[in-house]
This record gives structure tokens, sequence and C-alpha cells, in this order.
């Protein structure tokens, strides 16, 4: 309704960033070695895709439906979706996405349909104008700015965007990596999704930022996202398969031998990236499989992690605290759990820590694992 009346809608945020083999979608050209993703505006592009083409962009995960039906009445100049019983027959009532698809041609269609009417022939003069300035929509453009330069890191620029839409929802930088990862790799988004269904089948349902963290410590070795935009597609790609490899076998251990087999007693997830990472670092070692003595030591330090609570705070920092446990000669297994001893005091268990015993208290997976 504002383009149409030419009112200002804002101006668009973008990323220019460098890509190595960036795929895109839309029929512009693209500058090599370059690709541009949008900060803030993706609502207003979103709906204006949808109502011009009658469909939604490839990355939309709502409700199809929402952009089918749109119609504006050329006495009124209204918009409003499909309604049967109020536009049906009614000439005055358009269909937005139909003229636009049609263009030029299509103006010329519904001119011929309105001089068809006599009651009507007196205004179509005034209704071919308020067709062409719709269809003038897509003619518009609107400013854009643009973030670009070496030093506008991951961080730096989620920081620009939570500042310019500080009233709206925050991006996370799980969020912008991923979208990142995507310029390069369009099927990514859709890869980790598959995954992630697959698990919660089995009972288990973790998030996008979940599973990108965790592909992001098997390839970087750290928690923060602040390097995952840097790799490569192949080397994204290659280190989901790994990980989600690992998360497997990470769940079937904490199922099988620990009983903890669904949602409800699922506790700190965060400690299955760290897992992750110590089975990726032990395959590409080609240390074989783990003895009985090594698998318990790591489902120790999972529970005991879980039950103290390792990562319900500064979850980034812990994490890359516990990464680091496992670098170097002398880090591994044992350097991770006398980490947690020295961090949380002991990991004794007493009778006291039992008291919160219902579902949701830290140690209702320990009754049922008991």
């Amino acid at each position: 309704d504002s383009l149409y009346r030419r009112h200002p809608v804002g101006g668009l945020l973008v990323w220019a960033t460098e890509s190595k083999t960036a795929a895109h979608r839309g029929d512009g050209p693209r500058v090599a070695g370059v690709v541009k993703l949008l900060l803030d505006g993706q609502q207003r592009m979103t709906s204006l895709y949808g109502a011009v083409r009658g469909t939604p962009p490839k990355f939309f995960d709502g409700n199809a439906q929402a952009f089918s039906g749109l119609h504006f009445n050329l006495e009124s100049e209204s918009f409003e979706f499909y309604q049967p019983m109020k536009m049906k027959d009614d000439p005055l009532w358009i269909d937005v996405t139909e003229l636009m698809k049609k263009g030029t041609t299509g103006l010329g269609e519904f001119v011929t349909r309105l001089a068809a009417q006599p009651a009507l022939a007196p205004k179509v003069g005034d209704y071919v104008g308020r067709l062409s300035r719709l269809l003038g929509i897509t003619d518009i453009d609107l400013h854009i700015e643009e973030v670009t330069g070496a030093d506008k890191s991951l961080d730096v620029v989620v920081d620009i965007f939570n500042r310019v839409n500080s009233g709206g929802t925050k991006l996370s930088k799980g969020d912008l990596a991923l979208a990142r990862i995507c310029a390069d790799w369009p099927e990514g988004r859709d890869a980790m999704k598959a995954k992630l269904t697959e698990w919660a089948k089995a009972g288990f349902h973790f998030n996008l930022d979940w599973l990108l963290r965790s592909v992001n410590t098997v390839l970087t070795g750290e928690a923060k996202f602040q390097h995952l935009h840097e790799k490569s597609a192949a080397e994204v790609q290659d280190a989901l398969a790994r990980t989600t490899r690992h998360i497997d076998t990470s769940l079937n251990l904490i199922g099988g031998r620990l009983g903890l087999d669904h949602d409800q007693v699922f506790f700190g997830r965060f400690g299955v990236p760290v897992m992750a990472r110590y089975l990726d670092q032990r395959q590409t070692k080609k240390l074989g499989a783990m003895d009985e003595k090594e698998r318990d030591k790591l489902l120790f330090w999972y529970v005991q992690a879980a039950m103290w609570g390792r990562f319900s705070g500064s979850t980034e920092s812990f994490i890359d605290q516990d990464l680091a446990a496992l670098e170097g000669a002398d880090g591994g297994l044992d350097k991770l759990v006398e980490q947690l001893r020295l961090w949380h005091g002991g990991l004794r268990a007493e009778r006291g820590h039992f008291t919160g015993w219902s579902l949701g208290a830290r140690f209702y997976p320990v009754l049922y694992l008991l």
C-alpha cells in the first residue's frame, strides 16, 4: 500500500562480503567474488516478492499460502486478500499477482475487461492510471546501505544489525554465519534441517543453532562463530557429514549406556559438541575404536558436566575451555575431567542434590539414569 502511494518504506541494509563460490538466486548479475546478504528488510522483500510472483522465495519457511490472493480495488484503491463472497464477479477487484506476472500485456487485458462493462466505461481512464501505478511498484528504487570492508567481521556486522534493528528480532551470530554459508552452499540449510528431523523422529529435538555450533566446534576447534564463515562450502559440507556422524555416536552412547534416550531426560546438550570434537580428533589421528575405559570416561565427563550445569551460564566460554583441554600433547579426557573437577570443586553427588526431583530439575535425569 505504501509503495502504491509512493510513500517511503525505508532502506535496505546489506552486508557485502567476499565469496569463493557463491551461488545466487534471481536474474541479476553477480559481481565475481562478492555476495550481498540482506541484513535488514527481509520481511519487506519477502512480502514484495510473494505478491509480485505469487510464490514465496526459496528461503521462506512459513505458510506459502500467505502470498496468494492479494487483490486491489480500483475504486477504493485498497488492498485485501481474496474473499469469494465480496470479490467474485466484481471487475473492480484486481488480482495483484496476475497483473504483475503479465506486466503490460496484462494491463491491456484488464482494460479490455473494464471497457466491456458499460457502467464502468466513464472511469476507465482513472482505472488505467491506477493499474499503471500498481504495475510501476516493481520499478521503484529503494535506498540500499552497504556494510563492507575487511574490518567488518561477523561480530561487527551482528552488532551493526542489532543497533539498527534495536526494536525488532535480534540477529544471532549463528543466523548470520548460516546465511553466509548458504550463499556458497544453498542446500546447506535443508541438509541440516533433514538431519534435525531425523533426530526428532528418534525423540531428540535440537535446533539449527545447536547443530551449527557443533559443526563449528568440529571444523574450527572453537565455540565462537567468528571463523566459520571464512570456510569454503566444501569444508562446511564435509564437516557437517563428520559432525552428524559423531553426534549419532554420542547419542547412541548416551541413550544406550546411560539410558538417557529421549528429550525429557536428555540434559547437558552443549556437552555433545565437545564430544563430537573429541571423536573427530580421534578419527583424524586414526586411533581406531574406543575401548570400554575411554568410552566410560567420556560418558563420565558428559554426565558430570550436565549434573553441575557446566554450560548453563557462559556457554561459548565454557565450550571453548573444554575444547582447549582436548588440545596439545597433554590434552585429552583426563584433562577435561580434571578441569571440570577444579571448576566445580569436586564431583561427588550428595543427598541434598536430589531434593529437586521433579521433571525439569537438573538431577531428574540422574534419577532416570540410575
